[in-house]
Formats: structure tokens, sequence, C-alpha cells
């Protein structure tokens, strides 16, 4: 089982830490995009943490249920109007199964990553596909793996350094695709600190865990408002989508 990083202390400043992902601007597109998808079908999201996307998901009519391994970040989810509607399952996601059929499974914020080994991630897709009815769609949001900007011989690259906030990742195995992400905070005089590991993954390895669970890539975008996706892209969204047959 997946260890389990996000524990109280973290549950309890994870909205606060996270803000920039709850503007309208950021968390609109995909809850948009998202809806689409769902129609009038139920929505299960691998990850749901402290309900960030599942809440307005839910506020748009669409049947959302969830998993998350960290039951402090469900206690979150819990206390926040609309709760009751969300159907909150404890456990890990590459395995965990609900009742069900659902018309789009989805998981976002890079969430993918917090399984580290490539058997979990596999894992991952094919409990997606056992929970889709035939045609619904599994979506990941997740970054593109930035080692071009890593110099030769170096393993760190800070992707934020702000006075309140330094985020720097640390590139401990190139062969297993593990990296840590190290986050310091400074707030009302206090530093707080938070590491853990995440295993990056490339599109084309997340296209490949798909066709293992019968999943077909449908689109991808660069970024919820349907951005064309590159090269120089730095990261995506993805829907896969399970035959209809």
């Amino acid at each position: 089982m997946t260890k389990i990083h996000f524990d109280q202390q973290v549950a309890a400043r994870y909205d606060e830490t996270s803000a920039d992902k709850y503007r309208p601007e950021v968390l609109g597109p995909a809850v948009d995009f998202l809806a689409e998808l769902a129609g009038k079908g139920a929505a299960l999201e691998f990850g749901v943490g402290t309900g960030r996307v599942a809440l307005p998901l839910s506020e748009r009519g669409v049947r959302v249920s969830g998993i998350d391994i960290s039951e402090p970040m469900l206690e979150q989810l819990r206390r926040k109007p609309g709760a009751e509607k969300i159907a909150a399952t404890a456990g890990d996601f590459a395995t965990t199964r609900v009742d069900g059929r659902f018309r789009l499974a989805y998981l976002v914020f890079n969430t993918i990553t917090n399984l580290t080994t490539q058997d979990e991630q596999v894992a991952c897709f094919q409990n997606a596909a056992a929970h889709l009815e035939p045609g619904g769609c599994f979506v990941i949001e997740v970054y593109v793996p930035q080692l071009r900007r890593v110099p030769p011989g170096e393993r760190v690259r800070v992707f934020d350094a702000q006075p309140t906030h330094l985020g720097f990742e640390e590139y401990t195995d190139f062969v297993r695709q593990i990296h840590y992400s190290h986050h310091y905070w400074v707030s009302e005089g206090e530093l707080r600190t938070f590491s853990a590991p995440f295993r990056y993954v490339w599109p084309a390895e997340l296209d490949l865990m798909a066709r293992l669970a019968g999943l077909t890539l449908r689109e991808r975008w660069a970024g919820w408002n349907r951005e064309p996706f590159t090269e120089d892209s730095d990261a995506h969204v993805s829907v896969w989508e399970k035959s209809a047959r």
C-alpha cells in the first residue's frame, strides 16, 4: 500500500498551501472539462483529498464518488458544505474498488505520481478501467517531467522561489523515475516543511499503461482550456476511453 504522506498536519493546511489551485480561472475550466465528460453519468475521483474538484463538480449535478488513502484529508472534506453528497472511501486508489459503474474516472493535480512504482501506476489504470462503463473515460492531469532543465551531473531543480515559499525537486533515482518534492513555507513567523517521493511518468508511458488496461487515447491537451499539447508543454490533460463494445 502507498505510504501516507498527507497526515493530520499536512491535511489541516492543505487548502491554504494549495490556494492558487482554487482560483476561479484555474478550477473553473477543470470542472467544466470534467462535467462535460461525465454528462448525466457518475464520476469517480482517485485521490479526492479535501474535495477541491469533487465538491464543485457535485454542485453541477454530477454524482461524485471518491477514493483517498489519507483519512485526515477525508476528514477535511467531510467538514465542508456539500460533502454529504460525495461518497468518499478510504483506500489506495490503485486497488480499492467501490460500488457502481462510472461514466468518468479522473485523477488531477499530479496525483498519479503519488504512486511510486510503475506496477502501482499500471494497477491504477486497471482499476479505473474496471470502474468505467463502456464508452467511459479516464482523465489524468499531470506535469511533463522537466529533465531537460536539470543540468548534467545535477539532481536538484528549483521550481518555486518566493519570500514565503521555496520548492525544489531532488531527483534521487533516474532509473526508477523517483524524485522528492521539498517545500518550505513561512507563515506567521513559523517555518513549515513537507517532503515526499513521487514517480514522474512520461505521456507515452501513460498511453502504454492505458492500452494494457484496455483504454485508448482519445485526446491530450496542455491544459483544461484545451490548449494544444506540444513538445514544449510542461503539463498535460489526457483522456483515455474504454471501448463502447
